[in-house]
């Protein structure tokens, strides 16, 4: 109950937040995202502060007014005090604090205080909150947000109004909530921003139940110490899951997007869920040209990698640049040739899908997104994927989603899951298209698994059950078999039922099928006389 009522009252700053925004007339203004996501996180990062201060030094505990006992601290203490704190939260000079802002709120140009602190902080934390570009330099943690009222006169009202916001609510008492509560926190605060035409590559959002489910069964046994990676990683929705079914503390995360805005989206996703140890791993820039992550001169390698890339995108640009000698290898299969018309249609995702491949270490897993037409198609890249799959002994199985599972796109998809240690075979085909409750969301029909769903689905994979009209299970042989199709419908057998009855019973049936042929042998006739009288008349008529 009382998480529910942290949720709610959670839930509520944001929306108060949007208001101040609507106040000043930036109600769905292209830099609201920026406004409402660093506010919020400056309050989090002062909440925490607060709460592991106070878990560290039993005065600042035991303290009527903490801010107030830790004002005494000499310089030496107050370094101390930092040097003891967790690497997950951010350090905080006690001119940051959320008090000292309010306190000098009615101050001449309170809107350049405002915006000095929150760039103070960046800078003191620059090392760990930033974000690295694919040429090395950092996006720092925040921006100047009074800039963004183009009423110089406003913007002191303005900081005010947003920082009276942040005084009647506290995150320290859910510090010790998990992924389940802070997920839900963050698809809230995202929820308005996160649209497909809000950046050139990554849906910034990918269902929870199907991040859910592809992590449940990447990781259906205890593993530690490994690498988690997604080229394409938008909102990071795909990284969380996996890194909650692995542990926070078990695994380090490492991603590329193009995106400025997922890249920021991903790294308060980050913050939230005690993953602060892998932002330094977050790269803002071009996976497919210049892909980042790399162990001495060559790609690094990686245990597990998630992805919902961009399925079409116009990629003339840089599509040159691909085509090298040096890509060969990555990009096995070919690159996706430019179309004559309709170039936004490129097949990007086939690129990635090679990248991705080619990424995995030795007993690497991976899981992606696909349009179901890859799985069935004759010819072409899709088709020299699938047959390095099956030649090289890689494929786990393929799970088909009901359709509209994605809000955003009517696009069907299917998830691909990979393996290189499934060496002996015993791949799961699964058509889950008929399972889901279709809703409307806006202009758009949703579908949404129930939890029992989302069971069945990962249950039956991970045990390689065979469910008739469901799930198969195929050794690779079978596979090439069917042309290297992973359509789990090509694989069920036809079933024909057989009823025993009597000879006389028999011979009732044949009497009737008789009759049946008899009377249409006669309406035909009769039909075919008319149809000739019809044109005798027309002709003669």
């Amino acid at each position: 109950m009382v998480t529910q009522d942290f949720k709610q009252q959670t839930k509520n700053l944001i929306d108060n937040l949007k208001g101040v925004c609507n106040s000043y007339g930036l109600g769905n203004d292209g830099n609201e995202f920026k406004i409402i996501t660093q506010v919020f996180l400056y309050k989090f990062m002062n909440d925490k502060f607060s709460y592991e201060v106070k878990r560290i030094d039993s005065r600042l505990r035991n303290a009527n007014n903490w801010e107030e006992a830790i004002s005494n601290f000499s310089e030496k203490e107050y370094q101390l005090l930092l040097m003891k704190m967790s690497p997950d939260s951010a350090k905080l000079k006690k001119e940051h604090f959320l008090s000292n802002l309010h306190n000098r709120q009615n101050q001449e140009e309170f809107a350049k205080l405002f915006d000095d602190t929150l760039r103070d902080i960046a800078i003191f934390n620059n090392e760990i909150f930033s974000v690295k570009t694919g040429t090395g330099s950092k996006i720092k943690l925040f921006d100047e947000l009074s800039q963004y009222i183009t009423d110089s006169s406003q913007r002191d009202n303005f900081c005010r109004a947003l920082i009276n916001q942040l005084l009647n609510f506290s995150f320290e008492n859910i510090f010790n909530e998990k992924f389940d509560f802070f997920s839900t926190i963050f698809e809230y605060l995202i929820k308005d921003y996160n649209k497909d035409g809000g950046g050139k590559y990554a849906e910034y959002y990918t269902p929870h139940a199907v991040s859910k489910i592809m992590a449940s069964i990447l990781v259906n046994k205890s593993v530690s110490n490994v690498t988690c990676y997604d080229p394409a990683a938008g909102s990071g929705t795909l990284l969380m899951n996996l890194a909650h079914a692995i542990g926070e503390n078990r695994c380090t995360l490492y991603s590329q997007d193009i995106s400025q805005k997922s890249s920021s989206m991903l790294r308060l996703n980050l913050i939230l869920n005690n993953l602060v140890h892998s932002i330094q791993n977050i790269i803002q820039g071009n996976t497919l040209t210049i892909p980042y992550h790399r162990s001495g001169d060559k790609l690094m390698k990686f245990d597990y990698i998630v992805s919902n890339p961009p399925f079409k995108l116009d990629f003339t640009e840089f599509h040159a640049s691909l085509d090298t000698k040096q890509n060969h290898e990555r990009f096995f299969a070919g690159i996706p040739k430019i179309p004559q018309k309709d170039i936004d249609k490129m097949a990007i995702y086939l690129l990635f899908i090679q990248h991705i491949i080619f990424s995995l270490s030795e007993k690497g897993k991976a899981a992606i997104v696909v349009p179901t037409g890859f799985l069935t198609a004759q010819s072409g890249i899709e088709m020299k994927i699938r047959q390095k799959l099956i030649n090289e002994k890689m494929l786990r199985g393929v799970i088909s989603m009901p359709s509209n599972i994605f809000a955003t796109t009517g696009t069907n998809v299917s998830v691909l899951f990979i393996d290189k240690t499934n060496k002996d075979g015993d791949i799961v085909l699964m058509d889950a298209s008929k399972l889901g409750t279709t809703i409307k969301e806006g202009k758009n029909q949703k579908t949404l698994l129930s939890p029992d769903e989302e069971n069945l689905i990962t249950q039956t994979f991970n045990e390689q059950g065979a469910k008739d009209g469901f799930s198969v299970v195929v050794p690779y042989r079978k596979i090439i078999e069917k042309n290297y199709s992973f359509s789990a419908g090509q694989y069920f057998e036809v079933k024909i039922e057989y009823t025993d009855i009597t000879q006389n019973e028999f011979l009732a049936k044949m009497n009737e099928f008789n009759d049946n042929i008899d009377r249409l042998f006669t309406k035909s006739k009769e039909l075919d006389i008319k149809i000739k009288n019809q044109i005798k008349d027309l002709k003669y008529g």
